[in-house]
């Protein structure tokens, strides 16, 4: 596989696109020592350059006195893996879980349904790759969703045809695995993150596999995603970049998708693109795609130079929605104490979860989803991979079957993922 950092391979159309783009460089760091007398401390204004990183340091959404504090605490991490290290405010979060992100990434699905009814083998690779470049739309929203309490699900129902299950079947390393179907696919994801902290930035590594099955021809493809960073987490907005390849594979003819996500260059010079080819199994280019991840996607069949054929025009298959939202009890009535000390509480019942699970020699075992033995390399590490089991499709069935409706109101129920009882009495 091609390292992460070249842009796809085949030239023509894009080529002096990609290379004017770098010729611009990523976008401009700057150290703001002077302001702050933080070494190292870089703040980047995505739609500006090196004059105005001192203003932007300013901005964002921390107070100036726990920005300070937690810039001093963070320093020793720098170039570590945080997933699992520290314990984060709840000021960068998001009101909702990982397990709900991962729901909300199946907002434009029809995408998949109509990849499973295209004939055109390389029109069918454009609506999958075209979907899974949707995915990051939600992106935009650069606040971190919290980590799921292990064994904690998430289901959604019947969404455009859909039911989509997720589980965090993992503590530490966080990790998550879903599974979505409808008649005319399988989606099944197993979630892991590898992340590297840069100081005012951190990078985000997928370690993960995703599988997608089309039914009607029993097609699988699978999935490498890029690389996605966030920066300013601390000082300035935040705001999130992915830039490198992605690559979805047909595994069952060797057709393959090569995109290559922008990087963000000065005063926002490349920022949301993407570009790349459908190729054929002897690698081929044989449709040309071109778009933002936050706008819409288009195609155009192209020849073998990579060049658009003549009387073709450019087709939109993919244009995003307004920025959905979502919420999450006390932090979306914006009580920061109460969802810091609430978010405190869980953790440490969580880690008394873990002593008591191993003072009794038990091990966790996922309820949905199965560990299949089965060892997957990705470009950053290897994942044990988790598999859907099957059985709750067949718990959904004897509800959806029932006679009994019962009302619910959820303000009353208690969160309760735990695998003990009440620790504190015993």
């Amino acid at each position: 596989m091609e390292s992460e950092d070249q842009n796809p391979s085949g030239g023509g159309f894009f080529s002096a696109i990609t290379s004017s783009v770098r010729i611009w460089g990523t976008a401009m760091h700057k150290s703001v020592n002077g302001l702050l007398g933080y070494e190292g401390l870089e703040v980047i204004n995505p739609e500006g350059g090196t004059e105005d990183a001192e203003a932007e340091a300013k901005r964002g959404r921390w107070k100036q006195e726990d920005r300070d504090s937690y810039w001093k605490m963070m320093q020793k991490y720098i170039g570590s893996d945080v997933t699992s290290l520290v314990t984060l405010p709840v000021i960068i979060f998001e009101p909702m879980t990982m397990l709900q992100k991962m729901a909300e990434l199946m907002e434009y699905c029809h995408l998949l349904d109509q990849a499973d009814e295209c004939q055109d083998p390389y029109m069918r690779l454009v609506y999958a790759s075209s979907w899974f470049v949707s995915v990051y739309f939600a992106y935009q929203r650069t606040w971190k969703p919290f980590n799921p309490i292990l064994g904690e699900t998430y289901e959604m129902v019947n969404h455009n045809g859909i039911t989509f299950l997720a589980e965090q079947v993992s503590h530490h390393p966080p990790m998550s695995a879903g599974h979505a179907e409808n008649e005319h696919f399988t989606y099944d994801i197993t979630s892991k993150l590898k992340t590297k902290f840069l100081g005012n930035s951190v990078e985000f590594y997928p370690v993960g596999r995703t599988r997608l099955t089309l039914k009607r021809d029993g097609v699988v493809l699978d999935l490498v995603p890029p690389p996605t960073k966030a920066n300013n987490l601390i000082f300035g907005r935040m705001w999130a970049d992915s830039h490198g390849e992605m690559i979805l594979t047909n595994l069952t003819t060797g057709d393959k998708v090569v995109l290559y996500f922008q990087p963000c260059g000065w005063f926002g010079a490349g920022r949301y693109e993407v570009d790349g080819y459908v190729y054929n199994a002897a690698e081929e280019p044989k449709m040309l795609m071109t778009g933002k991840w936050n706008e819409s996607m288009s195609c155009q069949p192209c020849d073998q130079g990579g060049e658009p054929l003549p009387g073709t025009e450019l087709k939109e298959v993919w244009s995003a929605a307004a920025t959905p939202e979502n919420d999450k009890y006390a932090l979306e009535e914006g009580d920061m104490s109460k969802a810091g000390s609430e978010k405190s509480r869980l953790e440490e019942r969580q880690r008394a979860e873990k002593r008591n699970r191993e003072a009794k020699g038990h091990q966790f075992t996922p309820r949905w989803f199965n560990i299949t033995g089965e060892i997957t390399p990705t470009p950053w590490g290897d994942l044990e991979v988790y598999e859907y089991n099957g059985r709750y499709t067949e718990h959904r069935a004897a509800i959806d079957s029932s006679n009994t409706v019962e009302e619910i109101d959820i303000n009353t129920l208690e969160f309760n993922p735990w695998q003990y009882g009440n620790l504190s009495a015993e």
